[in-house]
């Protein structure tokens, strides 16, 4: 019976379409199942996406339609990415599904029928993009610590899940378990930064988000985000309070969670104290992984330096960019993206030296045995060579790959067809073609170089798969060739078989020209724009004028809007303004604003709006509305 190998990646928040270092994480994990299905186990890979909290909320309202049908079309767009990238995932499950949420329902349940979860009211701050509770002492500049943008304050009846009870029982478990997060420096940012000073109580319930999993036995609270989306590591295998399946008894506890290091203290912290609760085993192994820079710089939309994965294969293909992930990103530091680093390296690695040496060797096997390719059958300095630094070389990637230094391995896969290249420079096959009394000679030269692919091929499938299937059916490398019990090995199981259509695998991309038809589809883009651009006849229409907010208040049943009544010299108008998550009403009465004054009325929830206030922000940034000094009149013109 084949060994068991559960791997996961962190679920997606559905707020919006992943960039390319989204992306990273899922060809990683994907890459690694991959492997170990290689290896011979019986792997289970696990994605899917986080779809509940207040964000999906507000991007909802936005559109307006409801959270579910956002979701919808979010998770959508995030399944044909990763099915783009080729993500060969076993279940892709949503925390919008009925087996999540009626497990979900029933663990909050029993956590507080034991008392595990208890009613109190938070006051502090809040991060609404990491939707993540933090101290004063946490905050950094009175910013959040992982994403750097400024927290509200928040004041709610909540539950709390009782962190500090199971203190003494994680750290048992980091000591007795010292490779459970890895690298180590993640766990020693744990210890140092949360476990030692004292574990604060975390906050599982919210009153003011709506979108969410309700709490069964008191209506008004739903599930936080993380007690709900973590769990989905073992609500999508089967697991339930009252019963698990047998898949769940299988295949829990996991081997793997792969996620980024920005959640690290969700899943080394938060997730096994609520198994250490559940009474559930801990997962094995958490890897945090680095994050992908654009051009050193961390991506966001704010900053509008985003890659998106479906893009940059449409520019490069499939197995450039998962060759260019995998190969730059290291196991501890950041890696960097830019389209020139991509075209270097697809360029170097896999044109020039794995590309080359595939349509060489080819070219020489049907120009010289006429396709048969020959068997190595007699040895030199030059073949013994070849050998010993190939088994070399695949040994070293092979156990880079065993634990999850993909970046290292790739090297040394790299290293493995350098040597390849290199032994046809020192035998010059085309000069022992031209002597009928070295044809042994030139058998066994071409024999080696078709083991030595086979053998960088097998490493390179979990890399590369499509171009690995390539390169095996033009050298007919069956499974058991490509088995990793035969790398290092010269096998000659090739022998006596016919090479195929030579692959066209990668092209070297002329810089320049990409330069120019990226320029172009630019100068595309911006003419485009400028045909949208309104004219300044256009933009005359406007009626900007300044106003004093006299009156404001909360819309009923509404989170995000305030109604405010506002003077405008001549008169007073009514307007509903989607700006609650962002001021109390009484932070607005008396200021002066910016109202467009000749916009059509509007009904928003039931609330009749009589123009706009200018503001700014949205998305991951903060709104802020502009407000004037108050010396200006109310009804004054703004020109």
């Amino acid at each position: 019976m084949k060994e068991k190998f559960y791997v996961t990646t962190a679920i997606t928040y559905a707020s919006g379409k992943p960039h390319i270092g989204n992306a990273y994480e899922v060809v990683l994990t994907d890459a690694i199942a991959r492997f170990r299905r290689m290896q011979g186990y019986d792997v289970f890979f696990l994605t899917g996406t986080d779809e509940h909290g207040i964000k999906v909320q507000q991007k909802a309202e936005e559109a307006k339609i409801t959270p579910k049908e956002y979701v919808d079309n979010i998770t959508g767009e995030i399944k044909r990415i990763w099915d783009m990238f080729g993500a060969t995932y076993d279940r892709f499950m949503r925390t919008t599904d009925d087996y999540h949420i009626n497990a979900v329902s029933r663990i909050f349940t029993k956590l507080y029928m034991q008392g595990d979860i208890y009613k109190s009211v938070y006051e502090g701050n809040y991060c609404i993009p990491c939707e993540s509770f933090w101290t004063d002492s946490q905050l950094v500049d009175g910013c959040c610590p992982d994403c750097g943008r400024p927290v509200t304050t928040a004041s709610e009846e909540s539950y709390y899940l009782r962190l500090s009870k199971y203190a003494d029982k994680l750290v048992e478990y980091y000591n007795n378990n010292p490779d459970f997060i890895t690298p180590v420096s993640r766990k020693n940012e744990m210890l140092n930064n949360f476990i030692k000073p004292g574990l604060q109580d975390l906050c599982v319930s919210r009153t003011s988000v709506k979108w969410g999993i309700p709490v069964e036995f008191d209506e008004g609270h739903v599930i936080y985000v993380w007690l709900d989306a973590l769990s989905n590591y073992i609500t999508a295998i089967g697991y339930d309070p009252d019963g698990s399946s047998e898949l769940y008894k299988k295949l829990w506890p996991a081997d793997l969670h792969v996620i980024g290091k920005d959640i690290v203290r969700f899943h080394t912290i938060y997730w096994p104290i609520i198994l250490l609760a559940l009474g559930e085993p801990l997962p094995k192994k958490v890897l945090g992984h680095p994050w992908l820079l654009m051009n050193n710089d961390k991506m966001s939309k704010s900053k509008g330096n985003l890659l998106y994965g479906d893009d940059l294969i449409n520019l490069f293909g499939l197995d450039a960019v998962r060759y260019y992930l995998l190969s730059e990103m290291g196991y501890q530091n950041d890696g960097n993206i830019t389209y020139d680093l991509i075209i270097s390296r697809t360029n170097t690695d896999l044109a020039n030296i794995f590309g080359n040496l595939v349509s060489r060797t080819a070219a020489m096997i049907k120009q010289y045995f006429g396709g048969v390719i020959p068997k190595a059958e007699i040895e030199d300095e030059f073949s013994r060579a070849l050998k010993s630094s190939v088994r070399e070389e695949a040994e070293k990637a092979y156990k880079f790959m065993d634990t999850y230094y993909f970046a290292d391995a790739a090297e040394h896969i790299i290293s493995l067809f350098k040597l390849c290249n290199k032994y046809i420079d020192d035998t010059t096959p085309w000069i022992l073609a031209k002597d009928k009394e070295n044809i042994k000679k030139l058998e066994a030269v071409l024999g080696n170089l078709t083991e030595g692919i086979r053998i960088g091929v097998t490493l390179f499938a979990p890399f590369m798969p499509s171009t690995a299937e390539k390169a095996a059916a033009c050298f007919g490398f069956d499974d058991n060739a490509l088995s990793v019990e035969n790398i290092g090995n010269f096998i000659y199981s090739s022998y006596g078989k016919t090479v195929g259509d030579i692959p066209h695998l990668f092209g070297r991309i002329d810089k320049a020209a990409f330069d120019k038809q990226l320029k172009a589809k630019a100068e595309e883009a911006e003419r485009i724009a400028e045909e949208s651009k309104i004219s300044i006849d256009d933009f005359a229409k406007v009626s900007l004028i300044v106003g004093k907010v006299l009156e404001c208040e909360p819309v009923a049943k509404s989170d995000k809007l305030l109604k405010l009544t506002i003077d405008i010299g001549k008169e007073k108008r009514q307007v509903a303004s989607g700006i609650a998550k962002y001021y109390k009403p009484e932070e607005l009465i008396n200021k002066k604003i910016i109202l467009v004054e000749n916009l059509k009325t509007a009904v928003l929830r039931g609330v009749k709006s009589q123009g706009m206030i200018l503001a700014s922000g949205g998305d991951d940034v903060d709104v802020k509305v502009v407000f004037i000094d108050d010396s200006v009149p109310a009804g004054t013109r703004v020109r």
